[in-house]
């Protein structure tokens, strides 16, 4: 349906004559396509029949999401029937409003949205409805009282994730004979306000509530980033020299509380002093399950590109489509990850 302009490469003679060829496309009425600022609102066109979906993607802060933007980079190509319009929020809602605003400007037809926090969405939402612009919501919910502002989630059910490691720690401990046991509990939590964080948070403290005797002795934000868990990591060893479990809720944060478990003398893993629960299993965390470093990891899929892509092609076709979508998630331990798996992930 729509695309933007191609790029205009001119000649150093073409600039000294740039003033005079612009009065006269000017007057021939081009001009408004040519004065466009590409990057803010980039002139589109009728020429292809192509499905224009603009994507706010919420940073780059991970292998995983690395992973997840070249699912949606493979998924929307012109070859598919699409033109894609990317942009990278790093880690900054008001750039996703920002973006969301040029979508509409841009008059796209589908927005793709990975919030970066789950609050304060209402009113660009809002803009977007009244401009007749399907939303869709990628890998993270939003918290808005109309939920017809966005008309479909696509990602993975994170409080699952947090029940899916509360039950694994539940079976661990019981292989162990360790179920009576007190256990201490500390959990890296991703980005304050962050669906995922909010979810696995809320999933594995419903399981932990079961048992009188886990005992979380403290749960801090580590942004989703190695340098964060390292540093919060290292804060919670001062604190606490009884610490029995940590739960890290993705790897990248995992990596860095691993990195600062044995600089301060202690063993983790299948045969260390600290058990390692860590989300998303990304290839160097497979890795470390493979050899036992990782007690075990619970699978986020970044694989969604297709998925939303296949809601966009049920509402091109007139088709009701479900409000949420969730992609399919495994629980890795040193027992069923393979090499085969390891070597087949991308991210």
């Amino acid at each position: 349906m729509k695309k933007y302009m191609a790029n205009v490469h001119m000649s150093r003679i073409t600039m000294v004559l740039l003033p005079a060829i612009l009065f006269m496309m000017v007057m021939m009425g081009w001009g408004f396509g040519l004065l466009t600022n590409i990057e803010e609102e980039p002139y589109i066109s009728e020429e292809d029949n192509l499905i224009v979906v603009g994507v706010s993607q919420l940073g780059s802060e991970s292998g995983w999401r690395t992973a997840n933007t070249e699912s949606v980079q493979k998924a929307f190509t012109k070859q598919n029937g699409y033109f894609l319009i990317f942009n990278n929020a790093r880690q900054k809602q008001e750039n996703q409003i920002k973006a969301i605003r040029n979508f509409i400007a841009q008059r796209v037809d589908y927005i793709v949205l990975a919030p970066v926090v789950e609050s304060g969405w209402e009113t660009v939402l809002q803009e977007a409805k009244d401009a007749g612009i399907p939303v869709i919501m990628m890998d993270r919910s939003v918290d808005v009282a109309d939920q017809s502002l966005y008309t479909a989630l696509v990602g993975t059910d994170s409080v699952e994730e947090g029940r899916k490691a509360g039950r694994w720690l539940e079976e661990y401990l019981a292989k162990k004979g360790k179920s009576d046991e007190d256990i201490n509990i500390v959990v890296l939590k991703g980005t304050e306000g962050a669906s995922a964080q909010i979810g696995r948070t809320v999933g594995f403290s419903v399981v932990a509530g079961e048992h009188d005797n886990w005992n979380i002795l403290e749960q801090e934000y580590a942004d989703f980033t190695i340098y964060k868990g390292k540093e919060v990591m290292s804060e919670f060893l001062e604190k606490y020299d009884d610490i029995d479990v940590v739960v890290s809720q993705n790897d990248d944060m995992t990596f860095g509380a691993i990195e600062a478990i044995r600089e301060s003398g202690k063993t983790v893993g299948v045969n260390g002093e600290i058990t390692i629960i860590s989300f998303d299993a990304v290839h160097d965390a497979l890795e470390m399950v493979a050899e036992g470093t990782i007690n075990v990891d619970i699978e986020c899929n970044p694989h969604q590109g297709e998925y939303i892509s296949d809601v966009i092609r049920l509402l091109e076709s007139g088709q009701e489509v479900e409000k949420r979508y969730y992609v399919e998630e495994d629980i890795f331990t040193m027992e069923n990850v393979t090499q085969d798996i390891i070597n087949g992930r991308d991210y």
